[in-house]
């Protein structure tokens, strides 16, 4: 209904003033106008059983135009650029065939139609010699092209400008519906693909430069999942605003020195969008324009009551070094994108071919993870955690471990984040808690000392609101006490939600286990805001405990987590020793408990259960002692 009210925009081109004036008067508010629609209106109250209602429906039919007057062709098609440069387009255009001494109407709309391929446009003449087949043959398509004869009828114009106009806005829905995203109001992928296409045909008949910008919203399905999809189309259409005032369009200042053209940006479908920078000038242009994005979107974001700070991953991919087609720049610009997230989020990556090499080998991961626990693929070793003030094993972790038959034994800094990022790490962490808690209750009713089962936890485990009934259903399967099993949760996992790490841990704690937040120090937490955390242990990461013997700074950042630590009654586990000055230095500030390849690599559940024997039938050896006969 609103579309329908809004007046319909008329562009009228004739040489002649009388003729103008004519228009002026058929479609313009003029007085004469005004006159006759004040005698309607009283008609109506005399005639009409119901004058207020007819009244509504008169004013609702009433049409309204929106009228612009030009005198000659060339200033005709000017005022087309104009309108669509301000996306204020016509609707309808009348042109006069010969407007003397100028261009004639047929040049004018040839000119236009290039310009705007959805007008309507009306020929009008007074010879009767005009052959609207061989004007047609230059301003396609015949059927957006009507004639009028002079002189006309001022209904003949009115009515055939209210049909024009009706028959664009019909045709402008359809093309919006098919083309461009309901939410944001942005070209979709059909429409942006149209676009990159012509864009690359006018790049390769030019010679220039094109790039195509990959943009994805980091964490953006946290938004849904948290305050609902209504808040995540809030955000969506925020983040298409700011792109939309981000890129500078047709001025100097440009740097893709292009115009605003339907798909220059598109939201590809979720949380993904394209921008496309045609006429670029130099490659490190569109990594400026990759910033400038990425520094808008940053600016927190009110979502009701929430202020939300998003980042986008950008991925570049440029014509013609990287593709010499819509879709293989598009592919290109996504790999990119995917290698910007993965490095850091909220940055931009250039395309280079070795992604493809290594986007490849990422494929195959997760093509292989997807049938590894059907086919036994996933183990588990045992690294034992030694106490250091008495040499003793005071736990275990359980780490997961997978070799596959087509990629051997891959690392888990390879296969972790593609399970994570693909959600496998939720049935994979469901085996691999169950599976350490079953071999924790087998050793313990052997007679061996194991005193704590470590096993880690992913951040999409954690961020479940059934996990912790999901730990007390493995507890309860595998019969293992409670307090024997540590989950260890890493830093940046507890930090990324305060509140629900808070609430989930006092859950977890209510089962009777224990909780440990590992690789900590990484995640720039402080001691205060742990208080709230009703946690355990602190594992601090190797990367603190590899230094200790260089570096004065990382030697006090240790001793200070230890000696803080222990004014809070929380354990410590330092990771990653590997020589014995480093154990002597935790010695020294009476560190709980380490672990490293100094002390034991990963076992296997065999050789695991051996080390466990070994130290059961140690006596009152001394703890230097103790530790020489466990490491061999």
């Amino acid at each position: 209904m609103a579309e329908r009210n809004t007046p319909i925009r008329v562009l009228i081109v004739d040489d002649e003033p009388e003729i103008r004036d004519a228009y002026r008067q058929i479609l313009c508010d003029t007085e004469a106008n005004l006159e006759m629609t004040g005698f309607h209106e009283l008609r109506s109250r005399l005639f009409r059983k119901n004058p207020t209602e007819a009244l509504r429906h008169a004013a609702t039919r009433a049409t309204s135009f929106d009228t612009v007057f030009c005198q000659q062709a060339a200033e005709a098609v000017e005022a087309v650029k104009e309108a669509l440069a301000r996306n204020e387009p016509f609707a309808v255009v009348f042109l006069d065939m010969r407007m003397p001494p100028g261009r004639d109407g047929v040049w004018a709309a040839t000119q236009i139609r290039e310009l705007d391929p959805a007008v309507e446009i009306v020929i009008c003449t007074a010879y009767s010699d005009a052959d609207p087949g061989e004007i047609g043959g230059y301003v396609p398509p015949e059927d957006k092209l009507s004639y009028l004869q002079k002189p006309f009828h001022p209904h003949e114009v009115r009515q055939m400008t209210i049909a024009l106009g009706s028959k664009w806005r019909a045709e402008r829905r359809i093309v919006r519906l098919a083309y461009f995203d309901t939410l944001t109001g942005l070209p979709n992928r059909e429409q942006s693909r149209n676009r990159l296409s012509g864009a690359l045909q006018a790049a390769k008949e030019k010679g220039g430069l094109l790039a195509v910008l990959y943009l994805d919203l980091d964490n953006f399905k946290r938004v849904n999942d948290t305050l609902g999809h209504a808040a995540g189309d809030q955000l969506l259409c925020v983040v298409a605003d700011r792109l939309r005032s981000s890129l500078r369009y047709g001025g100097e200042s440009s740097p893709g020195g292009g115009s605003n053209r339907p798909g220059d940006i598109a939201r590809l479908g979720g949380d993904e969008f394209m921008v496309l920078l045609p006429n670029l000038r130099t490659t490190v242009d569109a990594g400026g324009v990759a910033e400038r994005l990425i520094l808008a979107l940053r600016q927190p974001i009110q979502v009701g009551s929430n202020s939300l700070v998003v980042t986008p991953s950008v991925g570049i991919a440029l014509y013609p070094q990287d593709g010499s087609d819509a879709e293989t720049l598009l592919r290109n610009a996504d790999l990119a994108m995917y290698f910007a997230k993965r490095r850091a989020p909220g940055t931009f990556a250039l395309f280079d071919v070795s992604m493809n090499t290594t986007a490849l080998h990422r494929f195959t991961i997760e093509e292989q993870l997807r049938g590894a626990l059907e086919r036994d693929e996933f183990t588990l070793q045992y690294q034992p955690q030694f106490d250091v003030r008495s040499g003793t094993i005071s736990g275990v972790e359980a780490l997961l471990r997978w070799t596959n038959a087509e990629l051997g034994a891959v690392s888990p800094l390879e296969f972790i984040p593609v399970a994570e990022e693909t959600g496998l790490i939720l049935p994979i962490g469901r085996w691999a808690l169950r599976a350490a808690c079953l071999q924790a209750k087998a050793w313990i009713g052997e007679g061996l000392p194991v005193q704590r089962m470590a096993v880690n936890v992913s951040g999409r485990q954690f961020a479940l609101a059934e996990y912790p009934q999901e730990v007390s259903e493995i507890l309860g399967e595998t019969g293992l006490d409670p307090a024997v099993l540590e989950l260890e949760i890493t830093e940046s996992v507890v930090m990324a939600d305060e509140v629900w790490a808070e609430k989930a841990i006092k859950e977890l704690k209510a089962l009777g286990i224990s909780l440990a937040i590992d690789d900590f120090g990484t995640g720039y937490s402080s001691f205060g805001r742990l208080r709230n955390f009703a946690v355990d242990r602190l594992k601090i990461d190797r990367s603190f405990v590899t230094s200790i013997t260089d570096h004065s700074d990382d030697r006090a950042i240790a001793a200070a987590i230890i000696a803080m630590s222990r004014s809070l009654h929380i354990h410590v586990t330092a990771e990653g020793v590997e020589n014995y000055p480093q154990l002597a230095f935790l010695q020294e500030q009476e560190c709980g408990d380490a672990q490293g390849f100094l002390l034991s690599r990963p076992l296997h559940a065999d050789a695991a259960r051996e080390l466990l024997r070994r130290v059961h039938e140690i006596g009152d050896a001394s703890r230097t002692q103790r530790l020489k006969i466990i490491t061999g």
